[in-house]
């Protein structure tokens, strides 16, 4: 520093000299004291105060100070205060979520400090907005909400139900929690009874039909049977494990538009590639590919490949990393010549995303990547590398490859290998992206395009299409039962033969408690359509026709099944499942402990008293 500020100083074309010489002298004197001030303000205090140092003046050393996090312990004692306090902040939540539930469900108006306030009637969502101001009720509320995001997670949809069926089990719970009875031996009768009744649930379980794909779609949608029918027509067209996918439309109307083969959105490097100037597009058919995994600096090193495109005569598009000028300027030239059939584009994604797509699209057309990791260089490969593919059409911003179907086997087991990866990942965005590479093999991606009104209307109805098409997903992996919260009141007869095998009387008052919450989602869905819920669980429970239940929509009891009242075995599955362990969390815990929030201690005085500073 000392070096270049002499530099600096004895520079010949340096003006005001002096001034400059002056000004340096003070900065390093500046760096060399450690307890000389900026002129015109006080100078800072010692390390070592003296005793009679003004307390006031130590205080302005530092802006503020934090006390370090502590913890409040909320113990039960005789009274099970913890508990009742947790349980208070259930009992909020699920009264929050418990409206939205069923086709008369109502919505809640969430706020946003940014935009449009949302409108919604998707659980999960309001489940996530709910945060409490007492630290103790809002740890029951976030328990709760385990289990709602646990089964949107695995199943996509029923998070309302088990939110629903998780304060349900608490509730009882903690009726016989506060009587005396063993906890721990309470929630293993909980758990044992949901596991005997998860084997009574398959039993129940039939496979979906194309037409009742419809329905299921229709009832998660809110009785939507547009949304329903379209997810259904989707399936029909891209197959029950083909990708569908939302987008928000342009217009106030829905729509569905199925894309063939592999699409991504990276389009040609330059456009003088364009076969067709109207569409601005690049077309070939019966196309070889080129793909390498490194930057092409020269046409030189493809002279082989080029050589036979030229002689043969077929069309090739070559897919890299990325092309430099001298080897675009060779193509385009060549292009415009008539010599070659060409287009070349950068490929999709980056870093090893972007290697993996390549091997999907070397996989689809049959053609071998060219990397150095494989040992193969570009200017010693010839043809043997090249895939094929019956189409290939670019536009500025998009690719689309179809296959010419000599590679389904390959196909296959990639998609499979996708798949279970996909099952592995935790990231919503890893799934999301590997969801997307396994659409893309399979050879259509189905896309439905939501519209509405306004902004408000759009957010909201795009959350139920997609709590409808996840349903709908969960119905083709596992069936359909009825729905209406009537397969989960059918469940609860079955508990009395599981209830006499268990061993002792705490577990069976455990398996009573699961049989008094099975019905707390009907008497909801009935008292949200303005019925009266235990008239209608009475009626429900004495009928002995398996699909006989109550049609929250019609206000009617009837075959459910025949009404097209149906629910994905997987939903209620997951919902009974995560359901139960969150009760059990709940009601084996006897102390909580949460963060006291940290403090700020004041500064003490004003910050500008005696600073130096005047006005």
């Amino acid at each position: 520093r000392e070096a270049m500020m002499t530099r600096h100083i004895r520079s010949p074309h340096t003006r005001h000299g002096t001034s400059r010489v002056i000004m340096a002298s003070l900065m390093m004197s500046a760096f060399s004291s450690k307890t000389a001030a900026p002129m015109g303000l006080p100078r800072q205090a010692s390390s070592k105060l003296p005793a009679s140092f003004p307390a006031r003046r130590a205080a302005r050393k530092v802006n503020t100070t934090t006390t370090a996090a502590a913890k409040k312990l909320y113990f039960n004692a005789d009274d099970g205060a913890a508990l009742k306090k947790m349980q208070r902040g259930v009992d909020k939540l699920a009264h929050v979520v418990g409206v939205t539930l069923g086709p008369k469900g109502r919505n809640v108006v969430l706020e946003s400090k940014y935009g449009s306030p949302k409108i919604v009637n998707d659980g999960v969502t309001v489940a996530k907005e709910v945060e409490l101001q007492d630290p103790v009720e809002n740890v029951g509320a976030r328990l709760v909400r385990q289990a709602a995001q646990k089964t949107n997670d695995l199943a996509g949809d029923g998070t309302t139900t088990a939110t629903v069926l998780s304060a349900a089990m608490i509730t009882e719970g903690m009726k016989i929690v506060m009587a005396g009875t063993n906890p721990v031996q309470l929630t293993r009768g909980m758990e044992t009874t949901v596991k005997e009744l998860i084997g009574v649930l398959k039993g129940l379980s039939k496979e979906v039909s194309d037409e009742e794909l419809a329905s299921v779609g229709a009832i998660s949608a809110g009785g939507n049977m547009e949304v329903g029918t379209m997810i259904s027509d989707a399936m029909e067209k891209v197959g029950r494990s083909g990708v569908i996918t939302l987008e928000e439309a342009r217009s106030v109307d829905n729509n569905l538009i199925v894309v063939e083969g592999m699409q991504f959105d990276r389009g040609y490097v330059s456009p003088y590639f364009v076969t067709d100037s109207e569409r601005m597009t690049c077309d070939y058919d019966n196309c070889k590919l080129l793909l390498v995994d490194k930057k092409i600096k020269s046409a030189r090193d493809m002279i082989t490949i080029l050589e036979e495109a030229i002689k043969v005569g077929f069309p090739l598009l070559i897919i890299a990393e990325d092309i430099e000028q001298e080897a675009l300027a060779t193509l385009v030239v060549n292009k415009l010549r008539g010599a070659l059939k060409i287009c070349a584009l950068k490929a999709p994604g980056f870093g090893e995303r972007k290697s993996q797509y390549l091997e999907d699209i070397a996989i689809l057309t049959g053609g071998t990547v060219v990397k150095d990791e494989l040992g193969l260089s570009l200017d010693k490969v010839g043809v043997e590398v090249l895939g094929n593919a019956a189409r290939v059409e670019l536009g500025k911003e998009s690719c689309t490859i179809v296959g010419d179907g000599s590679t389904q086997l390959e196909v296959a087991a990639r998609v499979k290998q996708i798949n279970r990866l996909m099952e592995a990942a935790e990231a919503d965005y890893e799934k999301e992206k590997l969801n997307e590479r396994a659409a893309r093999l399979s050879g259509g991606v189905a896309i439905i395009q939501v519209g509405a009104q306004t902004e408000t209307e759009l957010k909201e109805k795009k959350l139920r299409v997609e709590d409808a098409l996840n349903a709908t997903k969960a119905a083709v992996e596992e069936g359909i039962v009825i729905g209406g919260g009537c397969t989960l009141l059918k469940l609860a007869a079955a508990v009395e033969d599981i209830k006499a095998a268990l061993p002792n009387e705490e577990q069976k008052l455990g398996a009573d408690i699961i049989r008094k919450a099975l019905a707390y989602p009907m008497r909801l869905i009935a008292s949200n359509a303005g019925d009266n819920g235990s008239v209608v669980v009475e009626r429900v429970t004495n009928s002995k026709d398996p699909d006989f239940g109550y049609n929250a929509a019609t206000g009617k009891f009837e075959d459910l099944m025949v009404g097209g009242v149906i629910d994905p075995t997987k939903v209620i599955r997951c919902a009974l499942e995560n359901s139960v362990s969150v009760a059990k969390i709940f009601l084996t815990s006897d102390v909580v402990v949460c963060e006291i929030p940290e403090k700020k201690v004041a500064v003490a005085g004003n910050a500008m008293d005696n600073s130096g500073y005047g006005m």
